[in-house]
């Protein structure tokens, strides 16, 4: 924060009536192992009464409010060779991104800020004890068994709209920052004529919130509508980041762009761009000459949109697009909340407010209904299956350039006979030789080739046999595993 917005802070806090679970006042530094405490104390507290961030503030007389500056300069402060701020960090957990303001207030004298984001995954201790406050007074959570409860239950509920990612805003502030035209023109909605019929309608959406210090944006409304991530701390690192390489791997980049607006406001942008990256095949169609994308348009657009709504915004890193001569890598940060191999008939998200607003403007299918469009796309350019993986730290989706079947690998085959199969359950059909032969382009004659791979693919236990009782390899009818 600038020194004009932190003096405007510090004035709305100082004009709080009296110390409370989510700030504090002190005068001078007391101990290093107190304002650990106190950060966890606030956190958790700030969680409890879903307040974005607790404060605690040096330079400040308790009782009185009266600003009379403070010796403690908390960002050169250091406890033995370490600095203040790390070795806070390295004790806390998990981690919180707190920030230490030192500045001068309108008054001329020194006040040091702490400004603590509240608790979201669970609650925050300081070596291994977690802190609430108590009215003004900070105890250990254990003895407060109910508190503890309602964190633990607010972290399995808190969600973009309950986060907020930029704060102390007039309203004029709130609509230069958020791009307002894009919402209204992909909601195909007219532009209200007033400044609190916009903001009315972005609160409805839970884009901002009203609170003590003016309005806030929340993280969604960021994410969705910001016309510049970087104006929202940490969100900065969230833009859509595109890498292109020269060969088949990451030894020499060629180009790198990051998309640094929302998602509503860049992602046309940024799947045009992305488009405009990949190598294309010339076709002659009736004497004339045309380039065709060697990937399915449509199934970029929806992976990519998959991207941004699933990713774990806890986790740190961006949304991830990796473009190599034969494949391209679509990834985002977190792990999965439903099985790899069930992506195409299941669905759960994260983030479902992102998911529901990115829908209603168009950027994604409804729920369930979107891998099964992408794989239908693959099969039509006759690529290899999607390649799906989940590491400790991302989940990475990889879709291949063409391939014939003699250049798939058998356990390609057979992860392409288990998507197709996947396609044809979730369409109310069932897979048989026939239809696999079509997805291969294989011809009739040569469907004992396609009998063993469906026999691979059920002692793989991928499929099973719908129909048991028929005894022809050729006229069997098949399911996925779970069907």
């Amino acid at each position: 924060m600038k020194e004009q917005e932190l003096s405007r802070l510090l004035e709305v806090l100082v004009a709080q009536p009296n110390e409370s679970e989510w700030l504090e006042f002190k005068h001078n530094f007391h101990s290093e192992e107190e304002i650990g405490e106190r950060i966890s104390a606030l956190s958790n507290s700030a969680c409890l009464l879903d307040k974005s961030f607790g404060y605690l503030v040096f330079g400040v007389e308790d009782g009185t409010h009266e600003v009379l500056g403070t010796t403690f300069y908390g960002k050169q402060a250091r406890v033995g060779r370490e600095d203040l701020e790390m070795w806070l960090t390295n004790r806390l957990s998990p981690r919180i991104d707190f920030e230490i303001y030192d500045f001068t207030a309108t008054n001329g004298r020194h006040v040091c800020l702490f400004r603590i984001p509240a608790a979201t995954n669970r609650p925050v201790s300081f070596v291994n004890v977690a802190y609430v406050r108590v009215n003004s007074s900070t105890s250990r959570l254990q003895n407060y068994p109910d508190k503890e409860a309602k964190i633990w239950k607010k972290a399995s509920n808190r969600n973009l709209a309950g986060l907020m990612a930029k704060e102390m805003l007039s309203k004029q502030e709130v609509v230069s920052l958020l791009s307002v035209e894009t919402y209204y023109n992909l909601m195909n909605m007219p532009m209200p004529q007033t400044l609190d019929g916009i903001i009315e309608r972005l609160e409805q959406e839970h884009f901002i919130k009203h609170e003590e210090l003016g309005w806030s944006i929340t993280q969604l409304g960021a994410l969705v509508l910001a016309k510049n991530l970087a104006d929202f701390g940490l969100l900065k690192r969230k833009g859509i980041r595109v890498i292109v390489y020269k060969g088949k791997n990451k030894i020499e980049t060629v180009r790198e762009q990051v998309f640094e607006h929302g998602y509503a406001v860049c992602l046309d942008n940024a799947v045009e761009w992305i488009k405009g990256q990949l190598p294309a095949n010339e076709v002659i169609e009736q004497t004339l000459r045309k380039s065709v994308t060697m990937y399915p348009q449509l199934s970029i657009r929806e992976l990519i949109g998959n991207m941004v709504i699933h990713q774990d915004f806890s986790e740190l890193g961006s949304p991830m697009v990796e473009i190599y001569a034969d494949r391209i890598e679509i990834s985002n940060p977190g792990t999965p909340l439903v099985q790899v191999d069930r992506f195409i008939d299941e669905y759960q998200s994260r983030n479902e407010a992102l998911a529901d607003v990115m829908r209603r403007m168009g950027f994604c299918e409804e729920k369930g209904s979107g891998l099964d469009k992408v794989i239908t796309q693959i099969e039509a350019y006759q690529l290899p299956p999607l390649r799906i993986q989940s590491t400790d730290k991302r989940v990475i989706v990889t879709m291949e350039s063409y391939k014939t079947w003699g250049d798939m690998t058998p356990q390609e085959r057979i992860q392409a006979c288990y998507q197709h199969t996947c396609l044809k359950y979730v369409s109310n059909e069932q897979t048989t030789n026939q239809s696999l032969r079509a997805r291969f382009q294989i011809d009739d004659k040569n469907y004992p080739m396609i009998s063993r791979l469906l026999k691979d693919a059920v002692d793989a236990s991928l499929i099973k046999i719908a129909n048991p009782e028929e005894k022809s390899p050729r006229n069997r009818r098949y399911v996925p595993y779970w069907g």
